[in-house]
């Protein structure tokens, strides 16, 4: 499998998983000029900017430590020009789904991973 649908494939877990918890899918790898959000979801009346990381390894920090301060930056941005549609936008949260490569059914959701201020 090539590294494009391996991504894919994790993506396509995480979602099973949150919407396997309650959230409702909104829109998959929105992409701006900023960056891509892999899943947007809402999570009753919170909308919910997902980063879904897939590593091989734990090695330099494994996927958690991938979500660098430039990574976030990049999905803040994204996720306030998905924002600009709304007249008033609804209540938001930067979750995180890490998965591991070797076992793709481990899988860690945390959520509020990071936040905007």
């Amino acid at each position: 499998m090539s590294s494009r649908e391996t991504g894919q494939a994790a993506e396509l877990r995480a979602l099973d998983y949150l919407k396997l918890r309650g959230l409702k899918f909104i829109a998959a790898n929105y992409h701006t000029r900023f960056g891509e959000i892999d899943l947007i979801m809402r999570d009753g009346d919170v909308l919910v900017f997902t980063e879904v990381r897939l590593r091989n390894s734990n090695g330099f920090g494994g996927a958690r430590a991938s979500i660098t301060t430039a990574k976030q930056a990049k999905l803040i941005k994204t996720a306030q020009h998905y924002l600009t549609q709304f007249t008033r936008p609804p209540a938001c949260r930067f979750d995180a789904v890490l998965l591991g490569a070797a076992n793709i059914d481990t899988i860690e959701w945390i959520q509020n991973a990071f936040s905007a201020d």
